[in-house]
């Protein structure tokens, strides 16, 4: 536990703090201390917590007068369900943020040793995935690690780590304020105590549990259902467990928000039929919420089909008793009315990874589709980066602007050649389960209250179709009509997967119903006759993004069976979304797309015409280059366009067309490069591109903010770029700039040099069939070389190798060229952030771990001089500057970046300029000597010694190589505070 100075604690404790134990204890008796008397609840929050809160810095009672997203604490609405509170006492946020919840209890609970609260305390904060939490009744204070799996058979001490009577706060005020007070969350001390006091054992993340659930009920009801329907096919199979699942998710979710009776799905595990009187269910969810969620018979202007599988099917009791019975308290450690969207959405998008098949005897088996294990997983976009592409597109498209402006204030689109008709658009092409339109939903929903508050609320929540109404907190909020007015005209994505269009229309209604009541849900049904959901059959599609119905132009549709063109579900943009195409195109095209190598996946008919369509479909053919396009495409003639995808575009030879293809459609807006791994698990290293559609993209004028997300959610931004500079080189790579004047530094670099490439080349090492080729030198024979791997080189330090490879045309794959490894070379390792060279005499072999750097023409230089540029600072920023596109973990020099290092030009008939070489030369020669001297020292002040002269002959190497470039005092400035 944090400290502070030991012998002033109880001065530390402010004086409102000191008086609130007084007067607690001088009436103890009367409020209820120790289980007498009758002071309830609310009278301790009043009288005691709230000024508790109010010493830590908390704004208890929005005195600061913020609108409802940014309070600093939210008074949950208890909602009472069997004599429980159903919600969180307290909510306490920084900006908006969910940081921990506080549950109060009355003086009469014994909070030390009584199971039940911390029970019901611990499940509203692991279910929100909070890391800390509090429980009190003012006389205890007991905090909670609630990143532990609450059971109901826990004790009251189980994960706590931490318990103050009322007595103490005065003299160990530090360490509750040190963690809980406002001011030291903003400084990170709460972040700091919570990874602290993390246990190893006994941990469960709440998504992982919960995904662990359904893929349970998955399993019970595909076996069941199978087993008792004995037709169903494996597609009808597929959408019929989701379905359900979907359906009982929904509606339990309902309960614990108020919105359903509690236990309405509990009490049908008494009796028998439960199908049948859940389906009952079912159907009066339809009368209410009019979702497609539950939609089995057909209506008038609804344009999707009603589902008739799912009412006649046959599942026993037992699967869905098990179901029903696991989803309440106290056997269920969920508090699903604390849930957070993304928590829901993170659980699905892993669920959508697999798939329900058939085998030959009917038989249900879940296994893991196919172009997810070819990826390595499922991964969740953070939300973290959904707010910083719904910031940087949606936000910028209604800056300035008023729900007017933006077209919002007609519930259905009428069509129009002026796209001002129509209401802002913004589309997911790939939209998963949901997690970047569920992000620019709530943007939007918190922009249009925002403008209508500040409007004069008054006005708005007048007529017969108001748009907000005040809440008995007294806060306006935004109107059931009016929160799916603004889904239904904004909001529309589309998938290939209908179990992921399913799951994105259960994250959007359930979002539609956030902070509802049963009594608006059932005022509005009852008044005017309004069902409480949307249909979203027309904003959120089943279809494949890239393929349009002219890919059956070429191929026969009858060459195609029925799997295989449901596979394909080819998509007709300007069919699908008419009005919103008529008009021009999308506003606002967000997402994270698919990066799946097509040739990989098998479908040489898809690979040809996807080849044959789009422009950046050359070489390996990615799918995600191919959304970026296809982005451009349904975007507005100005329309935005952000997504997070691989970084590899940015540089690599096959996506060149792709470049061209941005440089010449769009504007760039944003580039955000990843400094770590945003995907857990995923090797995959990622950048956010945020660009605007244009037909004639003036790019001099325009700069390109390039920033770095360091942390999540800690974005440094880097400088500002042209893209006329990209334009201008050959390859169109995208250069990214260190800082500003950094660009001038880099023209002076290319200026005065000649690519490496040019006058040598990078030999990649032995890789052999067979791993057991490698042996000891006991066992050599006359075909065995001595070989080294990238762990013997370091920066100018070769250290022995005791394995051996033989060296025979049926042993070798590739890197067999013996006269490489008989001369002088350059040994570069492959594994490192920048290059890590030294000198390799000849006679040494190398593995395919280590670039092996020989001269191809006759040249003056000295391979120590070539040595000496690459392991110089100067070309180390450079490398890091450029090549940034390199996975974190285990970091790969690669062939092309190698070979395009600038090496200064030397002009060996200028005396000077030979013996700067020269001096180059003696003072590689010296750092290899010096660097084989401390590898052999044991003295720990000859190593001392040895270290200082490699530093300060390394420093002068610097200074000769900053000469070669032309480097001003400025100039070094800007590249040695770049490397510091």
């Amino acid at each position: 536990m944090p400290t502070s100075n030991q012998d002033n604690r109880v001065d530390e404790a402010p004086k409102e703090v000191r008086e609130l134990v007084r007067r607690f204890a001088e009436h103890a008796e009367s409020y209820g201390a120790g289980g007498i008397g009758s002071y309830n609840e609310t009278q301790i929050r009043r009288e005691f917590i709230d000024p508790l809160f109010k010493a830590l810095g908390w704004d208890i009672d929005n005195t600061a007068g913020y609108a409802e997203a940014y309070k600093d604490v939210i008074h949950e609405d208890a909602i009472k369900v069997g004599g429980a509170t159903k919600a969180p006492d307290y909510c306490f946020r920084i900006g908006g943020v969910r940081k921990f919840f506080v549950e109060a209890k009355k003086p009469a609970v014994d909070i030390k040793t009584d199971a039940s609260p911390a029970y019901q305390l611990r499940r509203y904060a692991w279910s929100a995935k909070l890391p800390l939490s509090i429980l009190t009744d003012f006389q205890e204070v007991a905090i909670y690690d609630c990143r532990i799996k609450p059971s109901k058979t826990d004790k009251a001490s189980t994960a706590r780590t931490l318990y103050l009577r009322c007595d103490e706060l005065p003299e160990r005020w530090d360490e509750l304020a040190s963690i809980f007070s406002r001011d030291a969350i903003l400084k990170g001390s709460f972040d700091k105590y919570a990874e602290s006091s993390r246990r190893k054992r006994g941990t469960a993340e709440v998504d992982d549990a919960f995904l662990a659930e359904i893929e349970d009920w998955r399993d019970m009801l595909a076996r069941n259902i199978a087993l008792r329907n004995e037709n169903i096919s494996h597609r009808n199979l597929n959408f019929a467990v989701q379905r359900t699942i979907d359906r009982i998710v929904f509606l339990r979710i309902c309960e614990d928000r108020g919105i359903e009776p509690y236990g309405t799905l509990q009490a049908l595990t008494n009796g028998e039929r439960v199908y049948d009187r859940l389906f009952e269910r079912f159907r009066r969810a339809d009368d209410r919420y009019n979702s497609g969620l539950f939609h089995f018979s057909h209506e008038k202007d609804r344009s999707d089909d009603p589902d008739d599988l799912t009412p006649s099917l046959t599942i026993d009791d037992k699967p869905l008793k098990d179901i029903l019975r696991r989803l309440y308290y106290p056997e269920c450690p969920y508090e699903f009315s604390v849930l957070p969207a993304d928590i829901l959405g993170h659980v699905y998008e892993q669920f959508l990874g697999k798939v329900i098949r058939l085998t030959a005897g009917h038989r249900a088996v879940v296994e893991e589709k196919p172009e997810v294990r070819k990826a390595g997983g499922v991964y969740y976009t953070p939300t973290y980066i959904v707010d910083y592409i719904v910031q940087n597109t949606v936000g910028k498209l209604v800056e300035g602007k008023s729900p007017q402006d933006v077209g919002g204030l007609t519930a259905t689109y009428q069509p129009s050649k002026s796209k001002a008709a129509q209401p802002l658009s913004v589309l997911d092409p790939a939209c998963g389960s949901g997690s970047f339109l569920l992000g620019a939903y709530q943007f939007l929903l918190d922009w249009y209250r925002d403008h209508y508050v500040s409007d004069g609320p008054l006005k708005h929540t007048a007529g017969k179709s108001p748009r907000l109404y005040q809440h008995a907190s007294g806060e306006y909020r935004l109107t059931t009509s009016e929160r799916k007015r603004i889904l239904l005209s904004h909001i529309h994505g589309v998938d290939i997967d209908l179990q992921a269009v399913e799951v994105t229309k259960l994250s959007l209604l359930l979002k539609v119903l956030e902070g509802e009541s049963a009594e608006n849900l059932d005022a509005g049904l009852r008044l005017f006759h309004e069902r409480a959901l949307p249909d979203l059959a027309n904003n959120i599609k089943c279809g494949n993004s890239l393929i349009g119905p002219d890919f059956y132009d070429n191929t026969q549709m009858s060459m195609c069976d029925e799997d295989e063109r449901l596979r394909i579900n080819v998509f007709d943009w300007q069919s699908e979304f008419r009005p919103i195409m008529h008009s021009g195109g999308f506003d606002a095209v967000i997402g994270n797309p698919p990066y799946v190598l097509l040739q990989s996946l098998g479908l040489p008919t898809v690979f040809a015409y996807l080849a044959s369509k789009y422009e950046s479909a050359r070489y390996k053919l990615d799918t995600y280059h191919i959304f970026l396009e296809k982005s451009l495409q349904v975007a507005a003639p100005t329309g935005f366009s952000g997504f997070i995808t691989p970084n590899t575009f940015l540089r690599n030879t096959h996506a060149r067309a792709l470049r061209h293809l941005i440089l010449t459609r769009a504007m760039v807006h944003a580039l955000q490069l990843h400094s770590f791994p945003v995907f857990s698990g995923a090797s995959v290293d990622t950048c956010v591109i945020v660009m605007q559609r244009a037909t004639e993209p003036e790019r001099n004028r325009h700069k390109v903010e390039v920033s770095r997300l360091v942390a999540p959610a800690h974005v440094e931004v880097v400088g500002h770029c042209r893209q006329a500079e990209w334009d201008k080189r050959e390859d169109l790579n995208f250069d990214i700039p260190g800082d500003e004047g950094s660009g001038e530094v880099v023209a002076k670099i290319l200026e005065n040099s000649d690519p490496l490439g040019d006058f040598a080349t990078a030999y990649f090492g032995i890789q052999t069939h067979d791993r057991t080729q490698f042996v000891s030198d006991r066992q050599v024979g006359k075909t065995w070389r001595p070989c080294i791997d990238g762990v013997n080189i370091g920066r100018y330090l070769l250290t022995p190798s005791s394995e051996w490879v033989c060296f025979t045309a049926d042993s070798i794959k590739s890197g067999g060229k013996a006269t490489v490894y008989e001369n002088a070379r350059i040994g570069v390792r492959q594994i490192g952030r920048v290059p890590v060279a030294t000198l390799l005499p000849g006679g040494v072999y190398s593995l395919n771990t280590i670039y092996n750097i020989f001269f191809t023409t006759q040249v003056e230089y000295d391979l120590r001089f070539i040595l000496g540029l690459l392991s110089s600072r100067l070309l180390g920023w450079f490398w890091e500057r450029h090549y940034f596109d390199q996975k974190r973990t285990f970091p790969k020099v690669k062939k092309g970046p190698l070979l395009a290092l600038p090496i200064a030009r030397v002009d060996f008939s200028r005396a000077e300029q030979k013996a700067r070489h020269a001096r180059i030369v003696s003072s590689v020669q010296e750092m290899i000597d010096l660097n084989a001297k401390a590898a052999e020292a044991r003295q720990p002040h000859a190593k001392t010694a040895i270290q200082r002269q490699i530093d300060a002959t390394d420093r002068q190497i610097d200074k000769l190589v900053y000469e070669l470039y032309d480097l001003t005092d400025e100039d070094i400035r800007i590249v040695e505070e770049a490397t510091q």
